[in-house]
């Protein structure tokens, strides 16, 4: 216990002073080896292990394939798309950020790129409008980070890998909850614009502008479609479906919209660089994970809250705050990592389907995004507005409550989230 005890604060320690988390993780686990004398070669081959499996090159296939798919122009013509569909209404611009994200997130599988995508074009639009530029950015923000939900899901991936969860019954999984967080953002979008005032367009909805808009935005439409239609159909795995996507956004982007050039393409594979560079958090955070289980910790962790509750609604409850608490200074890719291996074994002992459970996590990752001081999707919109974190992070609030009331939901009614997999693919065993 006392070494568990040192091991907690060398790692809160290089935490608060600021230390990169791969850093913090890698050497608060090579105090671990010393203390329990195991050969630091454990890291070498944790290293080799954690970037062998296949379905990891899935990430930064889908982050290139959305990145492209944005710079290409599918981007632009999602947000027609969704104009056409909500642009009357109360605060149209923040719902079509909202809607427009949604339809995003079936592409890139990334929070932060999603919020990149649909804010870098909808926050001035905003502005313009008379939406104050904090709420602007808070709306992109939020609704950026259904790109870890919608499938497909960078973060489910690492979840499934991490897990042993089918990756496609997470993917199904994913849809109604991510459904369901979309309209109770609508929702909070909605009656913010309408106490302050903010207008639609003042074009009432008709058939003829949203047919012209889906024509116009047809191969946008049809990627998650090919991607995911493929994958359930058995054509081809996530990992090939990632590789089809790329291909994909490739063709349309240079042969039908013709909006891709070779400087937007390198442009597009920096961005992929930078944001699959958190990979690099994969080798520490697995051999910690594997010291976790030497150390004993989930059989403590389970034997901590059992004796508090077996009530799985408010077993739930209590990892998520937990979750939401560690989200503000741990990346997401980390935090999954890191705590599957403690609370999964919890969680099934008390009949949690772990389907159930990785969306439950991704969701809680969401939250993450979006409180400071870590919040990735608010660095993002802060950036695009040109306003600081913490202005962005005031008017987030909101929507941070919508998120919490979806959490809430599906806590209390799980079925809402696996009744999809099950059906396709039957009840899990």
């Amino acid at each position: 216990m006392s070494d568990l005890l040192l091991l907690a604060i060398v790692f809160t320690g290089l935490t608060l002073i600021g230390a990169p988390l791969f850093a913090a993780v890698g050497l608060t686990t090579f105090l671990a080896l010393f203390l329990i004398d195991i050969p630091y070669t454990l890291m070498a081959q944790t290293g080799y292990t954690s970037l062998t499996p296949f379905p990891l090159l899935t990430i930064p296939l889908f982050v290139l394939a959305g990145r492209l798919m944005e710079t290409g122009g599918m981007g632009a013509r999602l947000i027609g798309v969704a104009t056409s569909l909500v642009g009357a209404y109360r605060g149209s611009l923040g719902l079509v950020t909202v809607f427009a994200c949604m339809l995003f997130a079936a592409l890139s599988g990334s929070g932060p790129a999603t919020t990149a995508a649909i804010g870098s074009i909808t926050i001035p639009a905003m502005e313009k409008d008379g939406y104050k530029t904090p709420f602007a950015a808070a709306i992109a923000a939020a609704a950026g980070a259904l790109g870890s939900l919608i499938p497909p899901s960078n973060l489910m991936i690492i979840y499934g890998l991490v897990s042993e969860t089918s990756i496609p019954r997470l993917f199904l999984a994913g849809f109604l909850p991510g459904f369901l967080i979309t309209a109770l953002l609508m929702i909070t979008v909605y009656i913010i614009a309408r106490r302050r005032g903010y207008g639609g367009s003042g074009v009432p909805f008709s058939w003829g502008p949203a047919r012209k808009a889906a024509w116009d935005g047809k191969w946008a439409i049809g990627a998650p479609v090919l991607i995911l239609g493929g994958i359930y159909s058995g054509a081809f795995t996530p990992t090939e479906a990632a590789s089809v996507a790329v291909f994909y956004a490739l063709f349309i982007g240079l042969v039908i919209h013709r909006e891709l050039n070779a400087r937007k393409i390198i442009e597009a594979l920096r961005f992929t660089a930078l944001m699959t560079g958190l990979l690099i958090l994969l080798t520490p955070t697995l051999a910690f994970g594997q010291l976790s289980a030497f150390y004993d910790v989930p059989a403590a962790v389970e034997s901590a809250i059992t004796n508090i509750t077996t009530n799985p609604v408010i077993v739930l409850i209590l990892i998520g705050i937990f979750y939401i608490i560690i989200g503000t200074f741990m990346e997401s890719l980390a935090q999954i990592i890191l705590f599957t291996a403690v609370f999964l074994p919890l969680v099934t002992s008390l009949g949690i389907d772990p389907v159930m459970f990785g969306v439950f996590t991704v969701i809680t990752c969401e939250i993450g995004f979006l409180t400071p001081p870590l919040g990735g999707n608010l660095n993002v919109a802060a950036r695009i507005s040109n306003i600081t974190i913490e202005a962005v992070s005031v008017a987030v609030l909101p929507f941070i409550i919508a998120y919490c009331i979806g959490l809430l939901a599906l806590i209390f009614f799980p079925d809402f989230v696996t009744w999809l997999p099950d059906l396709v693919y039957g009840p899990a065993r």
